[in-house]
């Protein structure tokens, strides 16, 4: 099962992914794009921000389950994972919108052709179990993007929010249940006159 490691391997394997689908076109370099605040982009022209998460069907994860012969776990946890996904570009005033529009639109292709990502992508844990994560452009208010965006007083870029699914994160508790190795079967006769014998 995927260990408390799933958040960063799920966002690597995004980057990962991006990474080999925006180069060399329209991005030249696979570094530029990065998993970092749309603030501290430095010299990145692609930023996605885990600004949010959330636990999938709390309670379908309750419980534990039959983890090995005389081994019970708590179920894993599921997750979706909010992303803001920002483009940012270092050319003049007068091209800068055009170019953050090309690489917003790169993107959005990416990820309609991609809705799963990839197996190849993913490392660690996510891919010992065969994780499957999906992708998903958020419907988000124009207001709530820009107070996840507006938390300094830098001019907004555009942005938008992606949601990826099937994050699992296993539980370490576990409680041994022990073999039943011995069963006593009997019988009881109820003498409806004289009561049970």
């Amino acid at each position: 099962m995927a260990d408390y490691t799933a958040l960063m391997e799920a966002g690597t394997a995004l980057v990962e992914m991006l990474r080999d689908n925006l180069t060399p076109e329209p991005l030249g370099d696979r570094e530029l794009i990065a998993l970092c605040s749309p603030h501290e982009n430095e010299n990145n022209q692609l930023t996605l921000y885990l600004y949010h998460l959330e636990e999938e069907s709390p309670n379908m994860n309750a419980g534990y389950y039959q983890a090995d012969r005389d081994v019970q776990r708590i179920r894993p946890a599921r997750y979706s994972l909010h992303y803001l996904v920002t483009a940012h570009s270092k050319a003049p005033a007068q091209m800068r919108e055009a170019e953050q529009q090309r690489i917003i639109g790169a993107v959005l292709q990416v990820v309609r052709d991609n809705p799963v990502i990839p197996a190849r992508y993913l490392s660690g844990s996510s891919a010992q179990e065969n994780a499957e994560l999906h992708l998903l452009v958020e419907r988000v208010p124009m207001e709530q993007m820009l107070k996840i965006w507006n938390n300094t007083s830098k001019d907004y870029k555009l942005s938008f929010s992606l949601m990826l699914t099937g994050v699992t994160i296993n539980s370490r508790v576990e409680r041994r249940v022990p073999r039943v190795t011995e069963v006593t079967i009997g019988t009881r006769v109820d003498d409806r006159r004289g009561g049970a014998r």
